[in-house]
């Protein structure tokens, strides 16, 4: 029963896109199994760049079939969107793209109170996408969720609407003194979205099961990182799922011991969007050098990255939580003109080391990072394929991450293109 799980072992955007598109050449299937449209996976397939929300990113491989599993939050607009992008392109989805029924449906009113919320935090902003994502799992663990089944019957769906409905419009009134949603124009957008969205409506946890019972192989894909896991991450400056591994398992419904192999992705240094502590975080020309040399743009928000050289301390406290076997190392070439590269070994607090990764803010925003530095290799590594024929001070500094963090370094991605791999 051979699952392989993608995750992001930073803070999200380490590349996970590219990585899954690739591998996906010899998968079956690959499920999508928590966040939602606040992901932006980015897929450059020769001189064409295209950004995907919702749907895995395996879609562009002709015989790999595409799930969005229950642990997804799917925005209807943003979803239909992506669907009539991905077919105008010529790409087939019929019969390749199954969204779980259990999934969980943003509403119109969950945008709303996305922004109002994160208008209104003053200092706590979290630095939300504004997308709705949070206040649908706050409606989902409410148990008060619209799910994509609900969308089968219309006398449900209208029940559903009207009482939640009515029960946001207090907020949004008296609240924050917003203006009410109108019930019957959302009830009427979302039963025509039910005909649009009917083909593609299965029950994935069955589909995925039955798939493992005939050794077919499948992709797991998480959205964001494992330091926003609602658990695990610097809470409360997450996001509002699990993309650790573990939410792989809940999102999708399929057993852990289905699962063979988890891949972290890790980027060659480190981004960070919205708040939180960044104890690596570079806020002088280097800074800027790495974000304009990268593009570290969100490929959803288009807001800037924060960015700072590779933390090894919180990236080897990831590979703990994740059970991370392998990873592979993305944006390297990024590094390629730097006279010196440097690497977070360690936190010190007044002085005296950590032993440890901590996530809690309150630690994480007063550490001092102790630095390793590497020579740089000034050369460009953009159009190597071969691992020997890396530069020796490029090869030096992939070893010393091996080496650091205890896991082998399976791919190396030295460009953006699906051809720009190196694998080991």
């Amino acid at each position: 029963m051979p699952v392989t799980i993608i995750v992001g072992a930073q803070w999200g955007d380490e590349g996970k896109g590219k990585i899954v598109d690739m591998l996906s050449d010899e998968i079956d299937i690959v499920a999508r199994y928590q966040g939602g449209a606040n992901a932006g996976h980015t897929v450059v397939i020769g001189d064409k760049e295209y950004v995907l929300h919702l749907i895995p990113s395996g879609i562009f491989h002709k015989r790999t079939t595409c799930v969005i599993g229950n642990g997804v939050v799917i925005d209807p607009v943003a979803l239909m969107d992506e669907i009539a992008m991905i077919k105008s392109f010529g790409i087939r989805i019929d019969g390749r793209l199954f969204i779980s029924h259990n999934a969980h449906l943003i509403m119109p009113y969950h945008k709303m109170l996305d922004v109002i919320r994160e208008k209104d935090a003053g200092d706590q902003k979290i630095g939300t996408t504004g997308r709705g994502i949070g206040p649908a799992y706050i409606d989902k663990y409410m148990r008060t969720g619209i799910r994509v089944v609900d969308l089968l019957n219309r006398k449900t769906l209208a029940d559903k609407l009207k009482a939640n409905i009515a029960e946001k419009n207090q907020l949004l009134k008296k609240i924050y003194g917003a203006v009410e949603i109108d019930v019957d124009k959302i009830i009427a957008e979302y039963q025509e979205f039910d005909t649009k969205i009917d083909p593609y409506i299965t029950d994935t946890m069955m589909y995925l099961n039955n798939a493992l019972k005939k050794n077919k192989r499948i992709l797991a894909e998480g959205a964001q990182g494992a330091l926003l896991d609602v658990d695990h991450g610097t809470y409360p400056f997450v996001t509002s799922s699990n993309p650790t591994s573990g939410g792989a398992c809940t999102g999708l419904g399929i057993p852990p011991t289905a699962v063979k192999k988890i891949i972290g992705i890790v980027k060659a240094y480190s981004t960070r969007v919205g708040n939180g502590p960044f104890p690596t975080e570079l806020n002088d020309p280097t800074g800027e050098r790495l974000r304009k040399i990268g593009g570290e743009y969100g490929a959803t928000t288009g807001r800037p990255r924060r960015c700072g050289w590779l933390d090894m301390v919180s990236l080897k406290y990831s590979i703990q939580v994740n059970g991370i076997s392998e990873i592979a190392l993305t944006k390297l070439d990024v590094l390629d003109d730097f006279d010196e590269i440097r690497v977070c070994t360690g936190y010190t607090v007044n002085g005296t080391p950590l032993k440890s990764f901590s996530s809690e803010v309150a630690t994480l925003e007063t550490v001092t990072p102790v630095y390793k530095s590497f020579k740089g290799w000034k050369k460009d590594i953009t159009g190597i394929r071969k691992y020997k024929q890396l530069p020796p001070a490029t090869v030096k500094y992939i070893e010393a991450i091996e080496k650091l963090s205890g896991t082998k370094i399976s791919l190396v991605s030295v460009g953006a293109r699906r051809d720009q791999t190196i694998v080991r």
